[in-house]
């Protein structure tokens, strides 16, 4: 069963679907990430803006960068099943897919803080129908993801697992 649910309530449906709108989702791009990360360190990695506004559940993916091997965190909105963390690559609905996407398929170990809990991961792309089952639990956790899609036009937004590697798991604090 795929976890993570977000807290219900109008407030948050309301500010789910303004946050999906074209020029909303635009102006989120461009500044969200520096909140959610001033957030994310001001709470220990166990809040982000986009958890508190929304109810969406996120993490912090930190990766290798593709081509400079640097290290890179970002938050990101996430989806658990079991001991799966699942990532969207939706990038706000443009053309392109999002830089954490190209560094996880250059290197594919990363690590991933959720509630204050650091541990180690390895990635996959989803395809077929593991995909699609990944891509219908996206949508029923935020609407917006339809919409991303449609902005991305002939892109398919790609859909990653991240499966724990064992023993891996430390304090963030």
């Amino acid at each position: 069963m795929v976890g993570l649910l977000p807290r219900s309530g109008w407030g948050y449906r309301v500010i789910q679907k303004l946050s999906a709108t074209g020029p909303v989702s635009w102006l989120l791009a461009r500044s969200l990430h520096h909140l959610d990360r001033l957030i994310m360190r001001l709470s220990g990695g166990r809040y982000t803006a986009t958890r508190l506004l929304s109810g969406i559940p996120t993490v912090l993916l930190t990766t290798r960068g593709a081509r400079t091997g640097k290290v890179r965190t970002v938050p990101l909105v996430a989806m658990q099943d079991d001991d799966k963390i699942i990532l969207v690559a939706s990038n706000f609905g443009r053309a392109h897919s999002p830089a954490w996407y190209y560094n996880l398929r250059a290197h594919p170990e990363a690590a991933l803080t959720f509630n204050g809990r650091r541990s180690i991961y390895l990635a996959h792309e989803a395809t077929g129908q593991e995909r699609e089952f990944y891509w219908r639990k996206a949508a029923d956790l935020y609407a917006g993801f339809m919409g991303y899609a449609r902005r991305a036009g002939a892109r398919r937004i790609p859909i990653v697992v991240l499966t724990p590697m064992l023993g891996q798991a430390t304090n963030a604090r």
